[in-house]
Order: C-alpha cells, then sequence, then structure tokens
C-alpha cells in the first residue's frame, strides 16, 4: 500500500516537481489554494486536491481528518521577496499562522513525519558557501516568517515527538514558475523574441537548482532522516552571477544577447553570494544532475 503524503502548495512551482517524482509509489494528496499554482501544472484528481487556504484551520483539521497522511509536505507560503517586503503582514500572517495550523494539525492527527520548507533567506550576508552551522539572521520580511517556522517545527518536533525534516531552499528554477524571479524574467523576454533584456543588479552570484533536482532531494529526505528533527540545505553548490546566466541563454539560442540595466528593477540592498555547502544532504546519497546550461535549455521555447 502507497504511502499517503499531503502537500500543501502541491500545485505550485516546487510542488508540481514533488508530485511528479513522488506520484509513482505515493498516493499524493494537495492543499492549494491556487492563488500562485494552477491546477494544469499537476495530474491529481478531484478527490486528491482540496482547493483551500491554509489560514482556514477548521477545514485544515478537516481535511487532515479526511485523509489521514502519513507524511506532509509543508511547500504553501508567500516567498516572492518584493511582494513580501510590499505586503509583510499579509505574507507573514500565511507563513507564520498557516504554518502553525498545519504543525497544530499534524501533531492532533499523529503524523509519521513532517516536512517543512525553509529558505536561504534566513542566511545574513556570508562571501562564503554557508552550511547548516551558520549563524541565521535574516535580512528581509520573508527570511524572517521562515525562521520563525523553524522554530515552530522545533517547538512541534520537542511537544510531539514526530521526525520533522527542515530543508533550506536555494535558489530554485525550472517549469512551472510563477514568480518574476531572474531566470523566469529573462525566460520571459526571450521567448518574446527580444535579444536586448532589462534587467536590474548584474554582479550578485546566486546558487541556482533545478527542481527536479530538488523533487529528488526531498525523496532522498524522506527516505533517509528516520526520525528527530534535522536541518538541511538544499542548492547545487555552485554559484552564478546574472551576466553568467544570460551567458547561458546566449548558448542555448547561439545569438547574442544584449543586457541593459533598468534603474527600476535594480535592488538598493543586494547580497552579492548565495552559495550553499550541501555536503550534509550529499552524504545521504544525493547527488544534483541537472546542470544550469541543460536546465536552461528546457526553458527556451523550441
Amino acid at each position: 500500500m502507497n504511502t499517503r503524503v499531503l502537500i500543501t502548495g502541491g500545485a505550485g512551482f516546487i510542488g508540481s516537481a514533488v508530485i511528479n517524482d513522488l506520484e509513482k509509489d505515493h498516493e499524493i494528496f494537495v492543499i492549494d489554494n491556487l492563488s500562485f499554482g494552477s491546477r494544469s501544472f499537476i495530474k491529481t484528481d478531484d478527490e486528491h486536491f482540496f482547493e483551500t487556504d491554509i489560514l482556514d484551520r477548521k477545514k485544515i483539521f478537516e481535511i487532515m481528518n479526511t485523509v489521514k497522511p502519513q507524511i506532509v509536505i509543508h511547500l504553501a507560503a508567500i516567498h516572492f521577496i518584493p511582494y513580501c517586503n510590499q505586503h509583510p503582514y499579509e505574507s507573514s500572517n500565511i507563513n507564520i499562522q498557516g504554518t502553525i495550523n498545519m504543525l497544530d494539525a499534524c501533531a492532533e492527527q499523529n503524523v509519521e513525519k513532517f516536512f517543512f520548507a525553509s529558505t536561504a533567506a534566513v542566511y545574513p550576508i556570508y562571501e562564503e558557501a554557508v552550511s547548516e552551522v551558520h549563524p541565521t539572521g535574516p535580512l528581509d520580511i520573508y527570511g524572517l516568517s521562515k525562521l520563525t517556522g523553524e522554530r515552530l517545527c522545533n517547538e512541534f518536533f520537542l511537544k510531539s515527538n514526530i521526525t520533522t525534516i527542515v530543508c533550506r531552499f536555494f535558489n530554485a528554477f525550472g517549469p512551472n514558475e510563477t514568480n518574476p524571479h531572474l531566470i523566469p524574467e529573462i525566460q520571459q523576454q526571450i521567448n518574446e523574441g527580444k535579444r536586448k533584456i532589462f534587467l536590474g543588479n548584474l554582479t550578485p552570484k546566486r546558487d541556482f537548482i533545478h527542481t527536479s533536482d530538488m523533487a529528488s532531494a526531498v525523496r532522498t529526505l524522506l527516505q533517509n532522516v528516520k526520525s528527530g528533527i534535522h536541518t538541511y540545505n538544499l542548492g547545487r553548490g555552485i554559484e552564478y552571477s546574472v551576466t553568467e546566466i544570460v551567458e547561458s541563454f546566449e548558448r542555448q539560442l547561439n545569438e547574442k544577447v544584449h543586457i541593459e540595466v533598468e534603474a527600476s528593477r535594480v535592488r538598493k540592498v543586494e547580497r552579492m553570494h548565495l552559495l550553499a555547502d550541501v555536503s550534509k544532504l550529499k552524504a545521504l546519497g544525493w547527488e544534483p544532475k541537472i546542470g544550469i546550461d541543460e536546465g536552461i535549455k528546457t526553458l527556451i521555447e523550441q
């Protein structure tokens, strides 16, 4: 009998990749209010899909009691940092109160495992690769809300003894992106036929990881973390500047792409590096497989 897995935010960017990886040998249930995600991203039928907001505490408890999942993967959140900065109450309410609702419902159902999607934004600025033992220090409301979620997970584990996995996602890219992050912004302009594109800061470097590699990492963690509460970074361990990402698009197009810096896109506060030390995750046997060129190739319309 397949393990019953409930995924919040399952119809979203990373959720759809996780479902694609897990659905062949797990029974998948999805909670998503479709504010960012889309039913078209996943094949989940109506019996397994609940269009519900994680702030609806009563409904969440009802769904959990109906589904009785063994594993809960909590991905639902507002995570586009500019939006979070512009809407701090809305973002923190969803990211914190929504997590409280999920944790309380999981405790009531005594699930076997709880997976919490955190973020590299919990770290302050470092010049070197960051490991899980580096001190945290969020720079924005999103990172702060997710660090609060991590603390809530710790309290949850101490009270329930339910196996808890905290996974700090670095910069994801791949199909089904629903927010105007760097790579989808370049992708959109390229796919519109533009060879002169408008961007903001060009020199910051980020650790980009394809969503299919993230999904395989989620599987690895669910399979290997048997007890306790554990925190893992999830990145590729390689960082790229904005100009290097554009150069990758150029290689796939075999055309020159010109960049023009647009003042309205330039962030006044910016970290120059955000690189993951993923040795802890790799020690479980996981390895990323999709390089930046291979991943970007899939994003360009043929």
